[in-house]
């Protein structure tokens, strides 16, 4: 996070750059409230920014202590002195570093970050993992789908328990703080607990639990460890085959799992037994970073439907079929991806709704809907063969249901329109849906204010809100939301790449996420 000029623990007067010049953004006219949809992020709250100091002599510190290992940022400060501060800084922000470059280097291939569904990366992965849940005080268990829990329960027995989660698998040619960040902090926060001896005092159970699988990246189906706990796995998903026809069940079994149909309904937790879930993730998107601020909290996740759309024309020569004459699949198909740019840019101009939709699901379109068509194939695919057949993919991703099938099916209409006029056959296949999940009103709230005094204890100055902003990626909190409430926090990364090795969060918004997350657990005792 950004770095603050001086951080003598008896001054509460600092001038902060809370966005590192690292990130190449200035926060400084803090008197102006921008509204900002950018991306696939929704923007709900714009803060006012934190105390910046405009002085030359600021901004010369500001510079040299852009680094992401920055050494000045103190967190807990206000809250905590001498060995308490130091000890929060060491665990949340520094500790929690060296683990993720740690996790960083446990990887399946030599050149690049890969972590898959019972790899053999991923077993030394669990391993690790149960070492550090131990290390702050956790009794420790691998359930039957790979998953790494971490629990401790209050002195009283245990009760309906709080679960903080994310995934330990990786994509290819991964970046280290997707998923594992979600972990790390939370292993941490209960460390700081166990060390303050204040870990009895939690008033409710919490469990700590990394995901075995959330990309879907080895048998290409997501979700595996949490849709497992949730309880909205099918059995038939056992049976699912990689590359090289080893299925689910085998994998498991190859790493002394036995896992069969009764074994997985033993997996699902009794809603009963849950409080609620709650997920640390970086951002995957540059609005928190546009805004200046390390957190936020996250508003919902996007529902998401993917098509396949198949345009067929009249296959011939390259030469001698006039352009008139031509029933040419590929500049129809280009027309049909134009005309989808056009409908998620402005829906407001091509929605007909048909008296299913009101003015609110238009605005929240016209703020969050993306579309990306990010396959495209041709047959016979030469070029000097007018195609006879194209084939492309849409993704298109909305917080708003009803406004995400309205969309859908204006779209869809005018795509055939478009083929008709053009004499071309053209079909579109709905090949995945999933529904947007809403975070639990309550513990967003919860959530926001523990980011909020985090925020406060680290720059020794009252905070406006935190950002509250739509998730446009999936989370292991779209599988857990069928089972409990669920709430999420989003950790800024820098440029807002990820699923790749230039994926980067500050050292100081890593320990910022701690502290977040200790605030909240310390709101639970």
């Amino acid at each position: 996070m950004a770095v603050p000029h001086s951080c003598s623990s008896s001054s509460s007067s600092r001038s902060y750059h809370f966005l590192s010049n690292a990130y190449h953004t200035s926060f400084h006219h803090h008197h102006h409230h921008p509204s900002l949809v950018i991306f696939w992020c929704l923007v709900i709250s714009l803060l006012s920014p934190l105390a910046v100091s405009s002085s030359s002599s600021s901004s010369s510190s500001s510079a040299s202590s852009s680094s992401s290992s920055s050494s000045q940022i103190s967190l807990g400060i206000g809250e905590t002195e001498g060995t308490n501060q130091d000890l929060h800084q060491a665990i949340l922000r520094d500790e929690s570093v060296a683990r993720l470059h740690e996790l960083g280097q446990v990887s399946d291939a030599a050149a690049h970050l890969e972590r898959t569904f019972m790899s053999p990366a991923s077993i030394r992965a669990i391993k690790i993992l149960r070492g550090w849940m131990e290390d702050a005080g956790l009794s420790t268990w691998v359930d039957n789908m790979g998953n790494v829990h971490g629990r401790v329960d209050p002195k009283n027995g245990s009760t309906p328990a709080l679960l903080i989660g994310s995934h330990m698998d990786t994509v290819i040619d991964a970046g280290k703080y997707d998923g594992s960040l979600g972990i790390i902090s939370a292993i941490s926060a209960l460390k700081v607990l166990k060390v303050n001896g204040k870990l009895g005092e939690l008033k409710r159970s919490i469990e700590v639990i990394a995901f075995s699988d959330e990309e879907g990246v080895r048998f290409q189906c997501t979700f595996l460890g949490s849709a497992a706990l949730a309880g909205i796995m099918p059995v038939s998903r056992l049976e699912v085959t990689d590359k090289s026809g080893i299925t689910v069940q085998d994998a498991l079994k190859e790493n002394s799992i036995d896992i069969k149909e009764e074994n997985l309904m033993q997996l699902k937790y009794d809603p009963a037994s849950v409080w609620g879930y709650v997920e640390v993730h970086i951002e995957q998107g540059p609005v928190l970073e546009y805004v200046g601020y390390p957190l936020g909290v996250v508003k919902g996740i996007a529902g998401q439907t993917r098509l396949k759309v198949t345009v067929k024309g009249s296959q011939g020569h390259a030469g001698t079929v006039p352009m008139s004459l031509r029933q040419d699949p590929m500049t129809g198909a280009a027309e049909l991806i134009v005309l989808m740019e056009s409908v998620c840019k402005n829906p407001k101009e091509y929605l007909t709704c048909e008296g299913q939709c009101n003015e609110e699901t238009i605005e929240s379109l016209a703020n969050s809907l993306v579309c990306t068509v990010g396959e495209i194939s041709t047959w016979p695919s030469a070029s000097n063969v007018i195609p006879g057949q194209v084939t492309f993919t849409v993704d298109l991703r909305t917080i708003d249901d009803v406004g995400r099938n309205a969309i859908l099916h204006d779209l869809s209409t005018r795509m055939y329109q478009i083929c008709d006029k053009r004499s071309l056959l053209c079909s579109i296949e709905r090949k995945h849906d999933a529904d947007a999940v809403i975070s639990d009103p309550h513990l967003s709230l919860q959530l926001k204010s523990a980011a909020q005094s985090a925020l406060k204890k680290i720059t020794g100055e009252i905070q406006d809100e935190v950002p509250v902003i739509m998730s446009g990626a999936g989370h292991d909190a779209m599988a857990m939301s069928y089972l409990t409430k669920v709430g999420m926090l989003f950790v800024r990364c820098r440029g807002g790449i990820s699923h790749s090795p230039a994926e980067h969060v500050l050292d100081d918004d890593v320990g910022a996420a701690g502290l977040a997350i200790l605030e909240f657990l310390e709101s639970q005792m």
